[in-house]
């Protein structure tokens, strides 16, 4: 089983977190793909920046730094993990990266 966690910078995200972790100890067998989806740049961030590359390193850096506690307590557990930052509307890039990973359950 493939589990996807979206995680936010929210201490909800990482009690989800944890939540998989029990689980996995509990012997439910599976790895996970955490997830967290950045909104896109707005028009003025795109014209103040004047290199859309600088927008896209900033929010993949923004999306590790929000994936590091959750990584670091899988880590920690042991248990199997892929992570990905991506860019777009959550709702829908969240289904993307279900589908292209997948998952069978989102937590």
């Amino acid at each position: 089983m493939k589990i996807l966690l979206p995680v936010d910078w929210s201490q909800v995200s990482l009690e989800a977190v944890n939540q998989v972790v029990r689980l996995i100890r509990e012997g439910l067998k599976a790895s996970v793909v955490l997830a967290n989806v950045q909104e896109p740049a707005s028009l003025y961030e795109m014209v103040v920046a004047h290199d859309i590359g600088v927008i896209e390193r900033v929010s993949a850096e923004a999306g590790a730094h929000i994936l590091a506690p959750a990584e670091a307590l899988l880590k920690q557990a042991g248990i199997d993990f892929e992570s990905e930052v991506a860019n777009g509307d959550p709702a829908h890039t969240l289904v993307d990266i279900l589908e292209r990973y997948g998952c069978d359950m989102v937590v």
